[in-house]
């Protein structure tokens, strides 16, 4: 099955909202190929700034975080309503600085998971493993463990309405990156995993981003992957040539 590639852009703590509209303006500016789809995550702040931007474009609006609830006593945080009103139709959800930073274990990633997608939010699941992890040879029972528990209770029927990113926590920010082969055994496995918890038809249409020092040097080889859908961009998605290149990626 041929998957639209997706990529996706987490903006994190950064950009005011003039600076974020204006990135986003940028983006726009230098063109957004057909063939496949585009996404950012501002900081809340900025959603209403940077989605009359990119309102006339097919860049998406997506959100870092998301409630479980859709409304009530919860101080800082933003409901699925919330966010779909403010313009978004994408989130991330159990990004790894959530689970290291804020003690999100996989039991709350899973309640915004459900959560976003009861709302139609598209939840990108965000897995990943440590450096110690990997050393120890835990990778693929820790991305499991992650995946079982993140997805329990999710319904796919025909559309396969969710994205999977595997990021490596040792190679986020770091510089470092999985090597190609290493980033498509643990994609194949994902692929494999998902077949089990759903089936074979449907875990073929989810499409698997690979984030971990994503940058315009390594994009072009990482897409030419079988199982590699596309991105989950932090840095390099702050600079609109950089980031453009990784959209405009040329799998070989």
């Amino acid at each position: 099955m041929k998957r639209r590639p997706l990529i996706a852009g987490n903006w994190k703590m950064h950009l005011t909202m003039a600076e974020a509209a204006r990135l986003a303006a940028e983006l726009v500016a230098l063109g957004l190929p057909s063939d496949r789809d585009a996404m950012v995550a501002p900081a809340a702040t900025a959603f209403a700034a940077v989605d009359k931007v990119i309102s006339s474009s097919s860049l998406a609006l997506g959100a870092q975080n998301v409630c479980w609830q859709d409304e009530g006593a919860f101080t800082g945080e933003l409901s699925p309503l919330m966010l779909k009103d403010a313009g978004c139709s994408m989130v991330i959800v159990g990004h790894s600085e959530r689970r290291q930073l804020f003690s999100e274990d996989d039991p709350m990633v899973n309640r915004r998971l459900l959560a976003a997608s009861r709302r139609g939010l598209l939840p990108v699941l965000c897995i990943g493993e440590t450096i110690d992890q990997r050393r120890n040879d835990e990778t693929f029972s820790v991305l499991e463990r992650q995946l079982r528990l993140g997805l329990a209770g999710l319904e796919l029927a025909d559309q396969p309405d969710l994205v999977v990113a595997y990021e490596p926590v040792w190679a986020i920010g770091t510089g470092q990156t999985a090597t190609v082969a290493q980033a498509q055994e643990v994609h194949c496995f994902v692929r494999g995993l998902l077949a089990e918890l759903y089936e074979k038809k449907i875990a073929d249409g989810i499409r698997i981003l690979y984030g971990g020092s994503v940058k315009a040097q390594n994009i072009d080889e990482l897409m030419a992957q079988e199982d590699i859908d596309g991105a989950l961009v932090g840095g390099a998605a702050l600079e609109a040539g950089s980031f453009s290149r990784i959209i405009n990626f040329k799998a070989t």
